[in-house]
């Protein structure tokens, strides 16, 4: 009996132990996100500027005032765009890059390293480096565009091409994380269901169909899941490229957040975005998620 006694008090304090470490982790949390997050939905009533220590509640007026406020919905349709845009370019360039090096081939893995790269490359940086490339007046794509006889385009100064230039700039950046996840879902499929597969008499395209796809679910999950909620809060390319421009046109949620408090001087205002924003990505992902999982099927 006190043997059994020993063993489940070195089991509980074990458990203890294990607990205590992730106290460090839950202060960080707490400090860093959760404090702010409380913080920031209780400005979102009041019509503090920013910088006066003295400001009014004002109820939901901020959120009221959203709802009227063209630039914002016009926001929040960007914003779905390079959520949506950037997340379906991503999935697809990234599962095309993985199937092509999953095969054995030479410089196989220094592949793997050129196109994971950009992940690795401040946003900013990669936002610089393709505004040089897309300036109207010394861009190397316009150099191209003369060479061909054509007129100067003006990529970042219209509001369909400026849309365009940010999905793409955002999707080749950070397609190298869908390659990752799905070159590590591929390389647990077995080979002996393609070889069953080739037996049988399949096809590349009825193997692909049959086998890669289903025991790629989980991994098309967690891709999607991941690309949504970095494109839904896209800040950076989107201040380098345009800076919202032309106008108001380009901006996201998030960049007009920048705008209204510092430009505007309207933190509380600027607070209730972000209080919609992070509704807006806790639903879409949880929905989509909970949509993607409904398709999963056993293997």
């Amino acid at each position: 009996m006190e043997q059994r006694k020993g063993w489940l008090s070195q089991l509980f304090f074990k458990k203890e132990a294990t607990n205590i470490l992730y106290v460090p982790a839950l202060i960080l949390f707490a400090v860093f996100t959760f404090y702010p997050l409380i913080y920031g939905l209780k400005i979102s009533f009041t019509n503090w500027n920013g910088y006066s220590q003295n400001y009014g509640y004002v109820g939901f007026l901020n959120y009221i005032e959203l709802f009227k406020d063209k630039y914002f919905l016009n926001a929040i349709k960007n914003t779905l765009i390079f959520g949506f845009g950037c997340t379906i370019f991503q999935q697809i360039i990234g599962l095309a890059v993985a199937i092509t090096l999953d095969h054995k081939f030479f410089g196989r893995n220094f592949s793997r390293i050129v196109i994971y790269l950009p992940v690795l490359v401040s946003p900013v940086i990669m936002g610089i480096i393709y505004y040089l490339f897309l300036h109207y007046n010394y861009g190397a794509l316009n150099d191209i565009v003369v060479l061909l006889g054509y007129e100067r385009i003006a990529w970042l100064s219209k509001e369909n091409w400026a849309l365009i230039a940010i999905v793409i700039v955002n999707t080749l950046q950070f397609c190298g994380i869908s390659m990752i996840i799905y070159l590590a879902g591929l390389q647990n499929i077995p080979d002996m269901y393609y070889e069953a597969a080739k037996i049988d008499g399949a096809t590349d395209f009825q193997a692909f169909k049959y086998i890669t796809i289903p025991f790629l679910y989980p991994a098309v999950i967690t891709s999607v899941t991941i690309n949504l909620i970095g494109g839904l809060k896209l800040f950076d390319v989107i201040k380098v490229l345009t800076n919202g421009g032309p106008g108001y046109s380009t901006n996201s949620i998030s960049t007009l957040i920048d705008i209204t408090y510092f430009n505007a001087q309207n933190a509380g205002y600027a607070s209730s975005m972000g209080v919609f924003l992070f509704a807006m990505i806790l639903i879409v992902t949880i929905t989509l998620h909970k949509v993607l999982k409904k398709g999963e099927v056993e293997v």
